[in-house]
């Protein structure tokens, strides 16, 4: 519940900190940084939301998780709005957020490539950089699967975008 009536952006920031990732739990929303802005419109609270890919299935439960949360702590007006452009890039992931990816076993998105130009995925597990793609397609559209071959672990790469 709002313990005083002044909305302020800061509080509504605050309150999407502890919004999760439905398909990576460890990662909040803004960890994602898929929360693009807050605006307070009178006593209407829009957030404003752009998907890590056009048709992500997650954004209806992230868009509930956000009316929920927002709802819990006393704001009754909410305004979700979904933007595709400019379109998301893994670029705009908190380094805390990547950090927690690898932490979960997940390997963050990385931009490094070797003399072939070929990507360099470092396993989560043995931070080995002796890995191998096994499928573009991992557990989530987002994420591709790799097989380490120091450790032998397989594990999801989330993708560059």
């Amino acid at each position: 519940m709002v313990v005083d009536k002044e909305i302020t952006a800061q509080k509504i920031w605050q309150i999407l900190e502890t919004v999760c990732d439905p398909e990576i739990p460890v990662l909040t929303i803004l960890d994602l940084g898929i929360v693009r802005a807050v605006k307070i419109n009178n006593e209407e609270v829009e957030v404003i939301i752009t998907p890590t890919y056009t048709g992500c299935p997650a954004m209806d439960m992230i868009t509930m998780d956000i009316k929920m949360r927002l709802l819990e702590n006393g704001y009754k007006k909410i305004k979700v709005t979904s933007v595709l452009s400019p379109a998301w890039t893994t670029d705009w992931m908190s380094e805390a957020g990547k950090q927690k990816l690898k932490t979960y076993g997940i390997a963050p998105p990385y931009t490094r490539s070797d003399d072939t130009g070929d990507l360099v995925i470092e396993c989560p597990q043995c931070n080995s950089t002796n890995t191998k793609l096994i499928s573009q397609f991992g557990s989530t559209a987002c994420k591709a699967l790799y097989q380490c071959n120091d450790c032998k672990e397989p594990f999801d790469y989330f993708k560059c975008h």
